[in-house]
């Protein structure tokens, strides 16, 4: 059986307000990302920053099509070793599917968590996904042929080119005399 996956472009831009046992990072934050147990990746270390750090690290990882979460750990160096600061698990539904387009890039922030489950600080990330490429016909009618020859897409003016037509359905549930 053949897994397939995805590559995801991770960009760990900064994090705000970040602290450990309650008192602000003085500097040497790093994030691990993990995709599963056995695929991660860490920024640099940011010595500058303290509480408020930068570092637009790139972050360029396969993501296997199983995976439902990407976890975000922020940790500190000290000179009692490493501490974690926070942690923010991000749903791959935030950024797979739905309205946005598959491959767009997404600025998201997240809250942080730290070990005892407690609210530190925001992280910031932009995500992308790049989905392998494959052939329309072969998704939808199981062999070669062009779309038009198996019938897919609609006629656009009178055109036969059997574009595809893509539409967010709009909700109009509410009463007219409730809006305001």
């Amino acid at each position: 059986m053949e897994t397939k996956s995805r590559t995801l472009e991770i960009t760990v831009l900064s994090a705000e307000d970040l602290r450990v046992d309650n008192k602000p990072v003085k500097k040497n934050a790093y994030v691990v990302v993990s995709v599963d147990p056995f695929n991660s990746k860490a920024t640099k270390v940011d010595g500058e920053g303290g509480s408020y750090p930068s570092w637009n690290d790139k972050l360029v990882m396969e993501m296997p099509s199983q995976t439902r979460f990407v976890t975000l750990l922020v940790k500190c160096k000290g000179s009692r070793g490493e501490k974690t600061v926070g942690l923010a698990r991000i749903p791959v539904t935030d950024f797979v599917g739905g309205y946005s387009p598959a491959a767009c890039l997404q600025f998201l922030s997240y809250r942080l968590r730290d070990p005892k489950g407690l609210k530190n600080g925001i992280i910031n990330v932009s995500l992308r996904v790049k989905e392998p490429l494959q052939d329309c016909s072969s998704q939808a009618g199981g062999g070669g042929g062009n779309a038009a020859a198996i019938g897919l897409g609609i006629p656009i003016d009178g055109r036969r080119d059997y574009g595809v037509v893509t539409g967010i359905p709009i909700w109009t549930g509410y009463p007219s005399n409730s809006l305001f």
